[in-house]
């Protein structure tokens, strides 16, 4: 999996340990995006990719359908996001 080339923006908490979650269960963004669309989130490779890097919001909807995916409570997403 390729290394992130630009700086975490702060437009968001969660985009990080997202990416994080993703990398850990070995799933390609593209794979992982495909499902979110199954499970009515619609999403596009960019839009993800800018929630991953923190340069836009994710809305409570993304952010619950993600923990479902990797398996992760919604308050793991979280974590480590304050300090």
């Amino acid at each position: 999996m390729r290394t992130r080339q630009r700086a975490y923006g702060d437009a968001n908490m969660v985009g990080r340990n997202i990416e994080r979650f993703r990398k850990e269960k070995g799933i390609r963004q593209k794979d992982f995006i495909s499902k979110m669309q199954t499970m009515g989130c619609d999403i596009n490779p960019t839009s993800f990719s800018k929630l991953e890097g923190q340069v836009r919001m994710a809305t409570d909807k993304e952010i619950y359908v993600i923990s479902k995916l990797l398996g992760v409570s919604i308050d793991s997403l979280f974590e480590d996001t304050l300090s």
